[in-house]
């Protein structure tokens, strides 16, 4: 992708004073890690072992302890994929006019062991395919089915069970395009699932996702008209099932592989003997998305805010530290394979190269995004954890407010490396940038989410609040040191939930 100057970030930056000494070495830092010469970063791959060298550049000279395996900085994590790296899919009509559908643009299987190599079949359009709508008709054919991500409508798994039960050969789900707080985009990077080696891959019935741009070829010559099918959906009204007049064809060529990824732990040893087993874990991810479909001519996925902005800056902490500690230990870890299914940090956890036993409070950086000024965080963790409250009273001390997930529905909660430890019963937040309703904020952040998240364009030129950054990384510095010398131990409150 074009190469973007640090000067010329900056300059794209809304006006602020003349950024700090830290917040330009922040920057520095982020641009070097997302720079085209770490290729995106993807798990396993040559840039990501770039960035794994930088980072444990950066690691030893804010002279941390190798917390890894074998005495170093590093853990390995086997990993196996499976992948889809060509499609040819089209619906065919009865007097046999074939309308392609592109790969990763308008269809995108999902990747598994026993996907075959061809399908072929009718198909029936079947509403939200709930157990009611999934008929005796769908039997031998292709459901299409709307998936719907608001409560009241049959959730995926709802989806699948359902047309499974019935005898249906394979699942095309439409995107919900009326869910507007996480609108789906296209294309897809690529058509890849990944696991622990050893551990079960996707397999079973053939499953696509569908474009809702793409819904109008699959029911051509029905009657029915495409834009009114996607209204009822999106206003929550039930829908006609019918059948489809034409064929759904694809050839399908799939790729499986066994490889390898590092990550990074390094330990800030404490100075309080009392403490000794009190460990406190800064973690983010190194990983990124690597090398994909191109958007706009664009085919490296960089990765500067999602996170490598912040592997940054907690190695930027470490070195400000320069071998200095806290009364707690603490352990900086760069995970690997977050993008793929928090896959380093559950390795870490079912591997752990610190006793699990000792680690008392988890604090991750991701989803956080310096677009506008820094008024409030939402915060992951809030009610269940006692380092919740500590991130909550240090956030109020710097007139930051702190909030709940309003929009729980996208599930962020679950999406980050923090959520195994919270799965595991460790006291763990997470913070994203907050904004109220119909806002330019919300405006910013919609239109980032749109057009940079997990895109090539989540780059360096990414125009940045600096000072937003500035109180964020503030802030991120008082929380660590306030929870890692605090009297106190985080706690887990006694029934709280796992998630909002």
């Amino acid at each position: 992708m074009r190469h973007f100057l640090l000067t010329v970030a900056l300059l794209a930056a809304p006006a602020i004073a003349k950024p700090d000494a830290d917040t330009k070495a922040w920057l520095a830092r982020t641009a070097e890690l997302s720079s085209d010469a770490m290729e995106g970063r993807d798990a396993g791959s040559p840039g990501h072992a770039r960035a794994i060298t930088l980072v444990e550049g950066w690691f030893k000279a804010a002279k941390l302890k190798p917390a890894g395996e074998n005495g170093s900085f590093r853990q390995t994590v086997p990993l196996h994929e499976v992948a889809v790296t060509a499609a040819d899919m089209r619906v065919v009509s009865p007097d046999g006019v074939a309308a392609p559908l592109r790969f990763l643009h308008d269809v995108t299987p999902r990747p598994a062991t026993d996907l075959p190599a061809t399908l072929s079949g009718a198909m029936r359009f079947a509403g939200y395919c709930s157990a009611a709508e999934a008929g005796p008709e769908l039997k031998g054919k292709i459901a299409v089915c709307f998936g719907s991500r608001r409560p009241g409508r049959a959730t995926a798994a709802e989806r699948l069970a359902a047309v499974t039960a019935v005898g249906a050969v394979a699942l095309l789900t439409v995107d919900d395009v009326g869910f507007t707080v996480e609108p789906p985009r296209w294309p897809d990077a690529y058509a890849r699932s990944v696991a622990h080696d050893g551990a079960p891959l996707p397999s079973g019935l053939p499953q696509f996702r569908v474009n809702g741009a793409a819904l109008a070829t699959l029911i051509a010559g029905s009657r029915r008209l495409a834009a009114a099918i996607l209204t009822d959906a999106t206003y929550h009204r039930d829908l006609e099932s019918f059948d489809l007049p034409g064929r759904f064809e694809a050839k399908l060529t799939t790729v499986q592989r066994r490889f390898t990824a590092e990550q990074l732990i390094g330990l800030l040893p404490g100075t309080d003997k009392a403490k000794a087993n009190e460990v406190l874990l800064l973690g983010a991810h190194i990983d990124g998305y690597g090398l994909g479909e191109p958007v706009n001519g664009d085919a490296l996925y960089n990765g500067t805010l999602d996170d490598a902005g912040y592997v940054a800056l907690i190695s930027q902490l470490a070195s400000r530290r320069r071998g200095k500690g806290f009364a707690r230990p603490v352990l900086f870890a760069a995970w690997t394979a977050e993008e793929k299914g928090l896959l380093g940090a559950r390795w870490w956890l079912q591997h752990p190269t610190v006793p699990k036993a000792q680690l008392v409070g988890v604090i991750n950086l991701d989803q956080l995004r310096p677009l506008f000024p820094l008024k409030a965080l939402t915060l992951h963790g809030l009610g269940q954890n006692t380092l919740a409250d500590t991130a909550k009273s240090v956030a109020e001390g710097l007139k930051i407010e702190i909030r709940p997930d309003r929009e729980s529905e996208r599930n962020l909660i679950r999406r980050v490396d923090s959520w195994p430890f919270m799965e595991a019963g460790i006291p763990a937040v997470n913070f994203v940038f907050a904004y109220n309703p119909r806002s330019q904020q919300e405006a910013i952040y919609r239109d980032w989410y749109q057009r940079r998240y997990h895109r090539p364009q989540d780059d360096i030129s990414t125009p940045m609040d600096l000072d937003a950054a500035r109180d964020f990384n503030r802030f991120f510095s008082t929380l660590v040191e306030t929870a890692a010398n605090g009297a106190a131990r985080p706690v887990m409150r006694v029934g709280a939930p796992p998630s909002p």
